[in-house]
């Protein structure tokens, strides 16, 4: 059974950094693309970043470039999103993705598999 699990969300303040971690159990994740998603409070789920399997390319939402960077650890089964110099408007509960397509897909439609997420509150 596959399974992804985020953890690492917490409560920070304006300006600090978290790095969020999603291990993918039951699947080789090599063969899968890995993407973040967000959904902030009273908003829609929204893309955040995806990283492609082989060549490991990346792709950021505008708002997040510069800030955050999705890498992954294929020995560990693992992706990683450092997040960092976060604001108020990053709060929101992260979810991590996983899809076959060897693009970074910005719509949730693309993705088949799905963490339950992890929260992450931006303090002010």
């Amino acid at each position: 059974q596959a399974l992804l699990a985020e953890s690492g969300g917490g409560l920070v303040q304006a300006g600090g950094s978290l790095t969020l971690s999603c291990e993918f159990s039951g699947r080789t994740i090599s063969r899968y693309t890995m993407a973040w998603f967000r959904r902030g409070p009273g908003k829609e789920r929204e893309f955040v970043a995806g990283i492609t399997f082989g060549d490991s390319s990346t792709s950021y939402a505008n708002s997040n470039k510069g800030r955050f960077t999705v890498s992954r650890d294929d020995a560990k089964n693992t992706v990683y999103l450092q997040m960092k110099s976060l604001r108020a408007e990053d709060t929101a509960l992260y979810s991590c993705a996983a899809t076959i397509n060897n693009f970074v897909g910005t719509s949730p439609v693309y993705y088949g598999y799905w963490g339950q997420g992890t929260q992450v509150t931006v303090s002010t």
